[in-house]
């Protein structure tokens, strides 16, 4: 595990697609060709980057697609598709592989185009669950499944009933229903990859807290804490998730250890930084909160500190680092992205 900072784009990319022994291990022993739905978006180019790079490290073999509506230039060991996973007829040209990572999906911007938000987490699931229901399928689902929680309730649970709170979140509780469906009329292995919050250097909870810090802008505690999870730790989990496929589908919560405070994580930025925080509306007493127990016990704890995610993040930010700008908008309570 590298300590040291994070400085350029190449430096990051190398270490969010770094697989693990762990990932090595499974890749190896894992029967059948992989594709990735989705592959173009936040997530998708690191994870198609460990693939690759697990893959050719074991010498697997495996074909890797890597499906996206550009079509994006990829690495090594890994073919790109371009498809319109809206348009089921493109759908039905995509090669029926044993395993599939689904990352299809949309969140934000979703309060500004809920018939887009809609379409794209319930009726591109249904075309996928259709054309791979022979498959292994990890879904990407979201944490926003659950309803907020009581701080001191540890976070919800995969027994917890769903209630969702705004479209986004019911749009998501949709999309995870249509792949239990398949799940059961088919017998299709499903995953659903309860996912809140992963972070890179570019974009994620702790990211936004630090931005507004450097920034000299006030930090909402109207959400007073979060959960978070390395997007390279993310990654590692989403491959060996595979393994975790049944049917019935099988839900499954990824984050971090730890129950991040909004007002301390400000306040490591702020002392990092040498700069004041400054806060804004009362601490609430609810927050999203996932306990990722299950997971743990399945596939181990993440690699990465939470410490060490934060420094990287404050030398990222200092340092003039790229960001995304797509805020998490991690304080809303109303569910509107």
């Amino acid at each position: 595990m590298q300590s040291q900072h994070i400085s350029t784009l190449s430096e990051l990319d190398e270490e969010l697609s770094r697989p693990s022994d762990a990932d090595c291990d499974f890749i190896g022993k894992l029967q059948g060709d992989i594709a990735v739905l989705g592959a173009g978006g936040k997530i998708g180019p690191s994870l198609v980057g460990l693939l690759d790079r697990a893959n050719r490290k074991t010498g697997a073999r495996k074909r890797i697609f890597a499906v996206s509506r550009s079509g994006a230039a990829v690495p090594g060991s890994v073919e790109s598709l371009r498809c319109d996973l809206l348009d089921q007829k493109d759908v039905a040209t995509l090669p029926k592989v044993e395993n599939v990572l689904y990352l299809a999906g949309r969140k934000f911007g979703s309060s500004e185009r809920p018939d887009l938000t809609w379409a794209s987490n319930c009726i591109i699931p249904v075309f996928i669950a259709r054309h791979f229901r022979e498959s292994r399928i990890v879904v990407y689902s979201t944490g926003n499944v659950y309803p907020f929680r009581e701080i001191s309730s540890g976070g919800s649970r995969e027994t917890d009933t769903p209630q969702p709170v705004g479209e986004y979140a019911q749009s998501c509780v949709a999309r995870e229903r249509i792949f239990e469906f398949h799940s059961s009329e088919y017998g299709t292995r499903s995953l659903l990859f309860r996912l809140n919050y992963a972070v890179d250097l570019r974009y994620g909870v702790l990211v936004d807290v630090a931005e507004r810090v450097f920034n000299g802008q006030p930090v909402d505690l109207a959400v007073p804490v979060v959960n978070v999870i390395w997007q390279r730790d993310a990654n590692s989990y989403a491959l060996r998730s595979l393994e975790l496929c049944s049917s019935p589908a099988r839900p499954l919560n990824v984050t971090g250890r730890e129950m991040v405070s909004v007002r301390s994580a400000a306040e490591f930025f702020a002392k990092q930084f040498g700069r004041p925080c400054h806060f804004t509306g009362s601490e609430g007493k609810t927050a999203l909160l996932s306990d990722p127990s299950a997971c743990y016990e399945s596939l181990g704890p993440p690699e990465l500190p939470l410490e060490t995610m934060m420094e990287w993040i404050a030398h990222w930010i200092e340092s003039g680092g790229y960001r995304l700008n797509k805020p998490t908008h991690f304080e809303v309570h109303d569910g509107r992205f």
